[in-house]
């Protein structure tokens, strides 16, 4: 089976976020879309497939479950379609009959996702602890995705978090992960952001793009502004450009493939 690595979200490698984008050229069952993505080891593994011309079924999966929506993975194999074909758009369907748009725009990537609302919900004391955070500006939570999005007040405080993440997975039942974001206090960014997830992936995510299917819309609120350039403070670091357009968020970023080669069945 055709397979890459990509780094999504930087245009260096060994940073951003590592994807693994698999082409298989027969139909495979979940249990080894599963067991390939957990041998692989990156936070998602994207396997893709042609229904026509330009139309491709996309499904991902983290070392430990199925995730409907990706950001980073979807912009790895977009990279891999359009260095490997002569598209100029791409349409990716995922495993909710999501259809995600993707064009070419300069030496970058353009990416349509969906639109989710957020709404208040309730923080326990013991999943801020176990981010060691011990004061809030806001906290929300996005039904769709369940992530608890909470942000601080420093961009610094963001960037220097050390959760203890055997605790963080203890502090919370029924959740995806826990993304925490913050004014910029650079003039290049408008927001940073990190994104936890120990109950359904790895511990952090390196730079997650599906979580602007919520994140761009708060910042939107609360800027009182559409466009955005993000960058997200992990140790691997990445960035990307969003635009809020209706109930569409435009993700815009890019990529370098560092691995072709053979997964054998």
């Amino acid at each position: 089976m055709k397979t890459y690595f990509v780094d999504s979200f930087t245009n260096e490698k060994f940073k951003g976020n590592p994807a693994a984008v698999c082409l298989p050229d027969a139909e495979l069952d979940a249990v080894m879309m599963q067991n390939i993505a957990t041998e692989i080891g990156f936070s998602e593994t994207a396997f893709i497939k042609q229904i026509q011309e330009n139309t491709y079924s996309i499904r991902f999966f983290s070392p430990k479950t199925e995730i409907p929506l990706c950001g980073h993975a979807t912009l790895a194999s977009s990279k891999i379609l359009f260095s490997t074909t002569s598209f100029e758009s791409i349409k990716f369907i995922n495993c909710n009959n999501v259809e995600l748009l993707i064009a070419k725009e300069a030496d970058k990537i353009k990416m349509q996702f969906p639109v989710y609302d957020t709404e208040q919900t309730e923080v326990p004391q013991k999943l801020l602890e176990a981010l060691g955070i011990s004061e809030i500006v806001e906290k929300r939570y996005s039904p769709n995705n369940k992530i608890i999005l909470v942000e601080i007040e420093s961009a610094q405080q963001l960037a220097n978090l050390k959760p203890d993440f055997a605790a963080l997975k203890n502090s919370h039942n029924g959740i995806n992960g826990v993304l925490v974001t913050a004014i910029s206090n650079n003039e290049n960014f408008d927001f940073h952001y990190r994104y936890f997830w120990p109950w359904a992936g790895t511990d952090e995510d390196p730079v997650t793009g599906g979580v602007q299917t919520f994140l761009t819309k708060y910042w939107a609120n609360k800027l009182n502004k559409t466009k955005f350039n993000a960058f997200q403070s992990s140790s691997r670091t990445g960035i990307m450009s969003t635009e809020l357009i209706q109930d569409k968020v435009y993700i815009l970023g890019e990529a370098v493939i560092v691995l072709e080669g053979d997964f054998i069945l």
